[in-house]
């Protein structure tokens, strides 16, 4: 019955409420005057007028206050609040028409107990038709607990109240002040009683309700509630919680940084925006996953203007559309230039300097896969290696101050072309950052003494959590399709970081360069991706299914691994890091070719890539890479 009832229009529904307020108002009026005579009263005479004004003074009151446009499934206490005010006008005119009028047969406290039983006849309607709706909920889908009896909690379990897939079975907080208690009839456990009570009140779902503690807490709250059978999600901020904007939808998977294991690396302010306020900026890869979020970092700092240059027209759309969005509205102040161009097309680049002058140059743009430059080395060399020395020579020209390549752990001693390419562009870099004369001749020519105009540094990190290239997506989509996982190997690890923090390590290095510098990010202990795997089931409330648990949830399988990819990642070549401004940050001087050797190999190995020669090109890297040693053999055009 109560599924046909929502199924009627909002037409048919408002409808229904006013025919249902008109009964009440009479009912009301009857016994307003059976109450005053002390005996069932049949209405004769003048009566009969204050019968025919209770509806009609009420109606439109009513519909002022919004009282038809209200939701019953979502009736809460403003809701009721307003049918008081609504009802307290009523009675006010209502009392003042009989006192005015004077009408024979009806006493004027008629007046006064009508509204006061109107009252309690409108509120109890809405009631019963919320609870009847809310009712409705014993069978959601999904059994709830909140995890934090605060504020944020308590919000989120009103706006909890109406909604039908979950049903709230109780909170759970630390405090031993709040244990045994209840809020809006709700009670609060004990953290430590948490496996009991999930087994007891058959929990599917555990909403972590912490928005202002500290990583550190909340990394120890998701590790004692992974061996639990329950999934788990977190709440946004606390600014959508002030807006009351809660709902079912904001409940997110848990943030990649609960992921990590470790609080992220803080950032130094001051090492941040010192390259950056009031100067012009060129972001190669800007749509890219590391590139976007150096644009978002970046636009913060306040420089005149961003240039945002990628070869792909859709990701440069989306970036440039997000952050003139955030112009727009009035947080930053910066023109944005959006560019379409690619890093090897150097006259191309070579026009954009030349238009601009940035004064800082963050190379992001490279081809990132493994196993993608790896069927296509030619395009891979030419991109990663030639792109970069493009860069550098087109900064070098316009005499920029800072160039700062992006660059990977799997340039050191690299098993696959893709990290041979980045430390052959780490080696240009180092090379004329360290080249007593000019490398190019225009420069030569322009400047008899040589001395290098840019500070040229370049960033090593491992792997980001939730970029493109992550498997945190991949295992996302996964789990959401029930499995399997796919894992290349159960021994093969990784360091992991944040986007986030990818960026910020970017831009303090910038800050920081003196020219040829490799900075590092001291990233602790590296991570195992198959117990980054577990971890996702676990906290996605699901179980791994192998020989031991036949009966879980999600299986595990191993592929393999991939043409090119290594068991573990490394981040320095050599054991000689050096410490710097930030505590976190180190920088590395590591081993390079001298320019003239390198400018050499260079020109062979273009020559190579553009006539795409395989064998020709993994020689080459093997000479210019002493520590690259290919797994796989070169595939054959």
């Amino acid at each position: 019955m109560l599924n046909r009832i929502l199924g009627w229009s909002r037409a048919a529904k408002r409808l229904v409420v006013v025919a249902m307020d008109i009964c009440l108002g009479l009912i009301a009026m009857w016994l307003a005057f059976t109450l005053r005579l002390e005996t069932p009263h049949w209405p004769e005479g003048m009566q009969w007028l204050a019968y025919a004004l209770a509806p009609a003074l009420a109606f439109p009151i009513f519909a002022k206050l919004g009282l038809y446009r209200a939701i019953f499934r979502y009736t809460g206490i403003t809701a009721l609040i307003t049918t008081g005010k609504a009802v307290a006008i009523y009675g006010a005119l209502l009392l003042g028409c009989l006192l005015a009028a004077q009408w024979e047969g009806v006493p004027r406290s008629v007046g006064i107990l009508q509204p006061l039983l109107f009252m309690l006849l409108v509120g109890a309607s809405r009631a019963l038709g919320w609870l009847a709706l809310a009712g409705r909920s014993s069978h959601a889908p999904y059994r709830l607990l909140i995890y934090g009896a605060g504020s944020a909690g308590a919000q989120t379990a009103a706006g909890l109240g109406s909604m039908r897939q979950y049903l709230l079975k109780g909170f759970v907080d630390d405090d031993a002040s709040k244990i045994g208690r209840s809020i809006n009839g709700v009670r609060v456990h004990a953290s430590n009683a948490l496996p009991e009570v999930v087994r007891r009140l058959g929990i599917t779902d555990v909403l972590l309700a912490l928005p202002s503690t500290t990583r550190e807490r909340r990394r120890q709250i998701i590790e004692s509630l992974r061996e639990l059978p329950v999934r788990i999600r977190t709440l946004p901020g606390l600014s959508d919680l002030a807006s009351g904007r809660v709902t079912v939808t904001d409940f997110q998977d848990l943030e990649i940084e609960d992921l990590l294991g470790r609080e992220p690396v803080a950032p130094d302010p001051g090492l941040l925006g010192r390259n950056l306020a009031g100067t012009v900026v060129l972001v190669t890869g800007a749509g890219g996953s590391i590139g976007s979020e150096l644009c978002r970092q970046i636009v913060r700092e306040g420089p005149c203007q961003l240039l945002l240059v990628d070869h792909s027209e859709y990701a440069l759309y989306s970036i440039h559309h997000e952050l003139a969005a955030l112009v727009h509205q009035g947080e930053h102040a910066c023109a944005l230039v959006p560019l379409l161009a690619s890093v090897t097309h150097k006259a191309r680049m070579a026009d954009i300097c030349r238009q601009y002058r940035p004064t800082s140059i963050y190379h992001a743009a490279a081809y990132k896969h493994v196993p993608m430059v790896e069927a296509n080395a030619g395009e891979g060399i030419l991109n990663n290696v030639f792109g970069t020395l493009n860069m550098v020579q087109v900064a070098l020209e316009c005499g920029a101050n800072h160039f700062v390549l992006i660059s990977t752990d799997k340039a050191v001693r690299p098993t696959n072309i893709m990290g041979a390419t980045k430390r052959v562009a780490e080696m240009v870099l180092q090379a004329i950052a360290a080249s007593p004369r000019a490398p190019f001749p225009q420069l030569a020519d322009s400047s008899p003494a040589w001395t290098c105009p840019t500070r040229l540094s370049m960033v090593r990190f491992g792997n980001v959590l939730g970029s493109s290239g992550s498997v945190i997506p991949l295992f996302r989509k996964q789990i959401a399709a029930g499995g399997p996982l796919t894992v290349t190997h159960p021994n093969v690890t990784r360091y992991f970081m944040t986007i986030a923090e990818a960026a910020q390590l970017v831009l303090q290095a910038g800050a920081m360069a003196e020219g040829g510098d490799v900075f590092l990010l001291d990233m602790g202990e590296p991570l195992q991706i198959l117990e980054l795997a577990e971890r996702m089931v676990a906290l996605s409330g699901l179980t791994v299914r192998d020989d031991l648990h036949p009966e879980g949830d999600i299986e595990i399988v191993f592929t393999g691994l991939r043409p090119g990819e290594k068991l573990f990642e490394e981040l320095l070549i050599g054991d000689n890091p050096f410490p710097t401004d930030h505590p976190r940050i180190l920088r590395a001087r590591e081993e390079y070719r001298p320019w003239e050797e390198l400018q050499t190999l260079l020109q062979a190995l273009q020559k190579a890539a553009q006539a795409g020669d395989p064998i020709a090109m993994t020689a080459l890297l093997r000479q210019l890479v002493p520590g690259y040693h290919p797994e796989t053999q070169p595939v054959l055009p």
